[in-house]
C-alpha cells in the first residue's frame, strides 16, 4: 500500500507548493533532533522530510498523484507494474508516453523561499533571567536593491527561452518496444523557469539578491535557557529571484556565574559557615541576582541543609511567577586547633557530657587529642 505522503505533512491531494513548504517547516522545527529530545521525533522527523522530498520533485508528486509510491522497490521504480522496462523510469514515463510527455507540469518560478539561518549568541546569567535586548549581526542574502528581486539590468526584461518556448521542459523521441516514446525533462537552457536574463542586473548577476551583513536588535524574553532559539520571522536567507526571505534563529548560550548554577527556573548556589556560626545561629547577608537577601541560620544548622528563598529564581517562560533560590549549607570544621582552642573546646564537650575518650588513652590519649594532633600535623 502506497504511503499517504499528503498526510504524512497534515494536507490534502492537491495541495500548493507553498502550503507543502509551510507545512514542511514547520513540522521540522518541532521534531529536528537538536531541538526535540523524544527519541520518536527522530524517526517522524525523517518520515516528514522523506515526504517533503517526494512533494517537491515534479516526477515523484506526479507518481503519488497517480496513486503510486515513489519510493516502493517491489516491482519497480514507484511501484509501476512495468518496472525498468526499457525507455522508461516508472509510472510518470510510462503516462508521458501515452500522454505527451507531461506538457501540463509548466515552468517553474524564477521566485523560490529563502532559506533559514541560525546565529548563536552568549548571555550572562542575569540578562537571560531578566531578559535583555542585544544586537547581532548576520551575513544573509537580502533584496537586490538595484533591481529589486527581478534580476535584470534597468530599462530591459527577461524573455520567453527559445530553447523551450516558455515550457520550461524539452521533450526527445525515443524507441522503445512500444513504439516511439516522448519523453520530458526539464530544459537545461533556462533551468525549467521558461524565461532567461539576456541582461542580467550587474550587482546581482541575475539572481535578484546580494549577500550583505547587517545588525538586527533582538529581544531576549525573561527566563530563556542555554540552547533555546529565539525565531526572527523574515530576516533569514531572501530566495532567488527575490523571493521571500527565510527565518532567523538566534540560538542562547548562557555564560557560566561564578556564583550560581541554574536547572530550569530554579538557582542554586553554596555558601560556607563556620562551625561555631552553624552551632550558634547567625544571619548573613547574601548578595543574589536581586540585590543583597538577610538569610537567616538557626542555630545547630548541620552540614549540607537546603535553604529555599521562594521568587529569586528565573520566570517560567510558561505560565507565571518565578523559581526558587536554593542555598545549599556547607559547615566548616576547623583543620587546625591551638593549644587554647582545643582547652575551650574540650571544656565545652565535658559541659555537653560527651566523652571523647576512645577508651585507649593511656597509649593514644582521647579522641579529641588524636584529631587535634592530625589537624596539627603530628
Amino acid at each position: 500500500m502506497a504511503t499517504d505522503y499528503y498526510g504524512v505533512l497534515g494536507l490534502a491531494q492537491g495541495a500548493s507548493d507553498t502550503e507543502i513548504k509551510r507545512a514542511y517547516r514547520r513540522m521540522a522545527r518541532d521534531l529536528h533532533p537538536d531541538v526535540n529530545p523524544d527519541p520518536g521525533a527522530k524517526e517522524k522527523f525523517g518520515e516528514v522530510s522523506r515526504a517533503y522530498e517526494a512533494l517537491t520533485d515534479p516526477e515523484k508528486r506526479r507518481i503519488i498523484d497517480l496513486g503510486g509510491d515513489p519510493y516502493d522497490t517491489n516491482g519497480g521504480r514507484g511501484g509501476s507494474p512495468f518496472g525498468n522496462a526499457a525507455g522508461f523510469g516508472g509510472l510518470g514515463d510510462i503516462m508521458d508516453a501515452f500522454f505527451g510527455g507531461g506538457a501540463a507540469r509548466g515552468p517553474r518560478g524564477r521566485t523560490r523561499e529563502g532559506e533559514d539561518a541560525l546565529i548563536r549568541v552568549d548571555l550572562d546569567l542575569d540578562e537571560t533571567v531578566f531578559g535583555t535586548t542585544t544586537e547581532v549581526t548576520v551575513d544573509t542574502a537580502v533584496l537586490c536593491d538595484a533591481c529589486t528581486g527581478a534580476g535584470t539590468a534597468p530599462g530591459t526584461h527577461p524573455e520567453t527561452c527559445s530553447t523551450c518556448n516558455g515550457r520550461g521542459e524539452v521533450q526527445s523521441v525515443q524507441r522503445s518496444f512500444l513504439g516511439q516514446v516522448i519523453a520530458s525533462r526539464p530544459c537545461p537552457t533556462c533551468q525549467a523557469t521558461g524565461q532567461v536574463i539576456p541582461h542580467p542586473c550587474p550587482k546581482c548577476a541575475g539572481d535578484g539578491r546580494v549577500r550583505s551583513r547587517r545588525t538586527i536588535p533582538v529581544k531576549v524574553p525573561a527566563g530563556v535557557e542555554d540552547g533555546m532559539r529565539i525565531r526572527l520571522a523574515g530576516y533569514g536567507e531572501v530566495g532567488p529571484g527575490g523571493g521571500p526571505a527565510g527565518d532567523l534563529y538566534v540560538e542562547v548560550r548562557e555564560r557560566p556565574h561564578d556564583v550560581f548554577t541554574r536547572d530550569g527556573e530554579d538557582l542554586h548556589c553554596r555558601v560556607t559557615l563556620p562551625m561555631t556560626a552553624a552551632a550558634l545561629g547567625t544571619t548573613l547577608k547574601l548578595e543574589t541576582l536581586d540585590g543583597n537577601e538577610d538569610l537567616s541560620i538557626k542555630a545547630g544548622t548541620q552540614s549540607g541543609t537546603v535553604l529555599t528563598l521562594r521568587a529569586h529564581g528565573a520566570p517560567r517562560l510558561r505560565g507565571t511567577g518565578r523559581g526558587n533560590l536554593l542555598v545549599h549549607l556547607d559547615v566548616q570544621t576547623p583543620t587546625r586547633v591551638d593549644g587554647r582552642q582545643a582547652e575551650l573546646l574540650r571544656e565545652l564537650a565535658g559541659l555537653r557530657g560527651e566523652d571523647l575518650s576512645d577508651g585507649n588513652s593511656a597509649n593514644h590519649g582521647g579522641l579529641f587529642t588524636r584529631v587535634r594532633d592530625a589537624f596539627n600535623g603530628r
